[in-house]
């Protein structure tokens, strides 16, 4: 969905509005909103939480921003890698699980639009979809819970310098946003945080692996 079509839909239908106060920001004021933080929108690894995304009008422009510093990369692996990277900095909260669906679906999309008709390594479409999987979440970013009733946990993606490997540390939500603590991993500046609570910590695994953190 270009940023440049001004026709984009708000509203699905009344009902929905009326149920959930469902209307869909416009591209244009997206990008906009993002202009005020316009560094932080094209640097490569700085986090954005969209906690009522939707389809992903937010995280969509966001990642297109990203992955447009990736023009000049010239090796479909670090290229791969890299995206992985933006990715793996958006994250977004929804209560309705079709939207939830729907933004998995249009970010994956955007990406594979991206890399043409090059073929991906294998496994590299599985990590993205894997990465997607667990960085859109359906659920209720107020009561910090899933649809199914359980914690909402977001995942830390940390690209490991000199290799194409990313370790991953898993946290809950609702201690990401707690006041009382001093980190964040949303924080104003975007930076990449220690923090001393963990869900779990999982071993590295290369880009092309990720979706085996399942098995």
């Amino acid at each position: 969905m270009p940023a440049t079509n001004e026709n984009t839909k708000q509203i699905k239908s009344r009902q929905r509005v009326a149920q959930h106060g469902e209307v869909f920001t416009n591209p244009r004021e997206v990008n906009a909103m993002l202009d005020l933080v316009r560094d932080e929108s094209f640097r490569l690894d700085s986090r954005f939480l969209e906690p009522a995304c939707g389809d992903g009008n937010f995280l969509i422009e966001i990642l297109r921003r990203k992955l447009s510093l990736l023009s000049s990369v010239k090796s479909p692996t670090e290229w791969e890698f890299k995206s992985l990277i933006v990715v793996g900095s958006c994250y977004g909260i929804e209560l309705l699980e079709d939207n939830a669906e729907a933004c998995q679906q249009r970010l994956f999309a955007e990406v594979k639009e991206q890399i043409g008709k090059k073929n991906c390594t294998q496994g590299y479409e599985e990590s993205l979809r894997y990465m997607l999987q667990k960085n859109i979440v359906c659920g209720d970013a107020l009561t910090y819970r899933t649809a199914e009733g359980k914690p909402i946990t977001f995942c830390e993606w940390t690209p490991i310098a000199g290799s194409m490997q990313f370790s991953r540390r898993d946290f809950q939500f609702d201690f990401l946003v707690n006041q009382t603590h001093q980190y964040s991993l949303f924080d104003e500046q975007g930076e990449a945080q220690s923090f001393d609570e963990p869900v779990r910590s999982y071993p590295p695994l290369h880009y092309t692996q990720l979706y085996r953190y399942e098995e």
